[in-house]
């Protein structure tokens, strides 16, 4: 395909759905008298998950513009980076990655022929590169090499030497891969910046560097391997996969850090250049978009229910995994696995047996800072019909402004003046162009007729009142809720409605100090 494309032409593709390119001036000249080498590299550390088809697809990308693309395995840059992969497990991991990211280069179709692989340690150990080394450590000064690591290596309070060298290795893989460009996320960026201040320090040609955006995980923080619940691994079971999406954030109307739709827009329309939206003929039957902005369009206006996104791109994703879950299934494949990552449960059995509590220390309701508030205002959102925006007193000294999709489930007149619970220590997100500064906590019931109906303080309470679970009056809500420790999305898996109405997190009411909150009608009910 590269060879019927215009110079124009390869350059759009090559640069299609990046954040960021350093040099395009010197990409658009290269292409006009050849073919563009680029290289992506990947430390060898925690298992590779499926944002990594993020980059995947973006090397199909590549080349369709005729590219030479070379991939690399980081072996050495894993060790160096706080020891991620131990010494010796990191033949064991390289070997790992090498057949996983071959088989998800397989699953979206990417012919292996194409590409060159590279493992670190067949070229960082020569004498030439130890000595290019040694050249970089007499020009670089500790804060360039702190400062360009600081996104990419494992920040901690004593850091090791390693990771200062670990920028300028990579710098150097540029030279030493022969490439145009490196390709990487924009979280790569210092250390491009860095490479491309010192590499020519030694007499070498400043690269060109294209970045792919930060892909939000599942709870709405970066997809890491080190954090189990942001991610879905790879070999994650159908039922796993099930789970975590059920699981992930993704809130009605909500665009903003909503890893969800971010997959399919940065993985699933560059690999087919369509997304079906499955859904039952009476909420109109299966959709298909040939655009990931109409998609985000019909999303935000809650044309598209969150449970028929999750689905369709659950759908779309075991299609992605099922040949790799079939390669890994071979004795082999998991003696491999289970040998470059043994089970740290293990190792650790003693000490877990001490801990009585199935439940994180850190994970309790008192985290969460809810208050009562009263509805001063409501209106309708001037860009989506099917958005409130509604001020909101809480005590302070300012209403709060929050944006909650309720059109279609309540009449503004029920909630002018209403008293609500209201979810305050949320990072406040735009929803449609406006900030929204808290979460109207709501009960509903899914199915034919789907039924939400906001919670009810007492009628005594005052704007501003506590709400605490029965048993944890005395906790400290925390500031700001972090995205990366999922506070809000674990504890929200046990809330329901009882039977006799009462909001509750695993059957403990939720209580102000004039009594219990409850919901209307919706016994069963989840809260969210």
């Amino acid at each position: 395909m590269g060879d019927c494309l215009t110079p124009e032409g390869k350059a759009q593709l090559i640069t299609r759905n990046l954040q960021e390119v350093l040099g395009e001036d010197k990409l658009k000249e290269i292409l006009k008298e050849r073919d563009l080498r680029v290289y992506w590299g990947t430390a060898t550390t925690g298992k590779p998950h499926v944002a990594y088809f993020v980059p995947m697809s973006k090397i199909a990308d590549f080349l369709k513009a005729g590219c030479e693309v070379t991939i690399l395995f980081a072996d050495l840059h894993a060790y160096l980076d706080n020891m991620k992969a131990p010494w010796d497990l990191l033949e064991l991991r390289t070997r790992y990655y090498e057949q996983v990211i071959k088989a998800m280069l397989q699953s979206i179709g990417v012919p292996l022929e194409r590409l060159r692989f590279v493992r670190g340690t067949e070229f960082q150990l020569s004498k030439e590169y130890t000595l290019d080394v040694y050249k970089l450590s007499s020009v670089v000064t500790q804060h360039d090499a702190k400062k360009a690591g600081a996104e990419v290596v494992k920040q901690v309070e004593h850091p090791l030497l390693s990771g200062l060298l670990y920028p300028g290795l990579q710098a150097l893989d540029e030279e030493y891969l022969k490439v145009d460009a490196q390709f990487g996320g924009v979280d790569q960026r210092k250390i491009f910046t860095f490479a491309e201040k010192y590499l020519p320090a030694l007499g070498y040609t400043k690269r060109i560097h294209l970045m792919n955006p930060m892909v939000p995980g599942l709870t709405g923080s970066k997809m890491s391997s080190s954090e189990e619940e942001s991610k879905i691994d790879l070999l994650d079971s159908p039922s796993d996969l099930k789970k975590k999406l059920k699981k992930a954030f993704c809130e009605p109307g909500n665009i903003e850090n909503n890893g969800v739709l971010s997959f399919v827009r940065h993985v699933l329309f560059p690999l087919k250049s369509e997304f079906v939206i499955l859904r039952d003929e009476k909420y109109g039957g299966n959709k298909t978009y040939t655009d990931y902005e109409t998609l985000e369009k019909d999303f935000a206006e809650q044309q598209v229910h969150p449970g028929d996104l999750k689905a369709s791109v659950e759908k779309a994703l075991n299609k992605l995994l099922d040949p790799i879950r079939d390669k890994f299934n071979s004795p082999e494949m998991k003696k491999l696995s289970s040998s470059a990552y043994p089970d740290p449960t293990k190792q650790k059995s003693v000490t877990k047996t001490t801990n009585k509590s199935n439940e994180p220390e850190d994970l309790i309701p008192s985290l969460l800072d809810l208050r009562v508030g009263k509805i001063v205002s409501v209106s309708k959102h001037p860009d989506a019909d099917t958005l409130y925006v509604e001020s909101i007193d809480v005590g302070e000294e300012n209403p709060r402004t929050v944006v909650s999709g309720l059109v279609n489930y309540v009449s503004s007149e029920e909630m002018q003046g209403r008293s609500v619970i209201l979810l305050c220590n949320l990072k406040p997100q735009k929803m449609r162009g406006i900030e929204s500064q808290g979460m109207l906590l709501c009960a509903s019931v899914d199915g034919d007729n789907r039924r939400v109906e906001p919670l009810d303080p007492p009628a005594e309470c005052a704007p501003g009142e506590r709400v605490y679970v029965e048993g944890y009056e005395n906790g400290k809500p925390e500031a700001e809720l972090k995205p990366k420790k999922k506070v809000f999305e674990n504890l929200q898996a046990d809330f329901r409605i009882s039977e006799d109405l009462h909001a509750q997190w695993k059957e403990k009411n939720f209580l102000t100090k004039q009594g219990p909150v409850t919901c209307k009608t919706l016994r069963g009910g989840s809260i969210s």
